[in-house]
């Protein structure tokens, strides 16, 4: 009889066997609360992406303001 493993390879990562079997379980997990968490706040996205836009537009001139005497 064959022998079986999982493999898991993300970047330089690897896990194989149980491991692997949790991380991917743990993947599934992740993604299925992201998908619930945009779903529940997907009226507000949008709002809140500008806002963020913002901050960041904020955020870089003023970090160069102080690079320009």
């Amino acid at each position: 009889m064959k022998k079986r493993s999982f493999d898991l390879r993300i970047g330089s990562m690897r896990a194989t066997g149980v491991p692997a079997i949790l991380l991917g379980a743990a993947a599934v997990v992740l993604a299925v609360g992201a998908a619930r968490a945009l779903m529940a706040a997907g009226e507000a996205l949008p709002e809140t992406l500008r806002e963020a836009k913002g901050l960041a537009q904020t955020l870089r001139d003023s970090r160069t303001a102080h690079l320009n005497p």
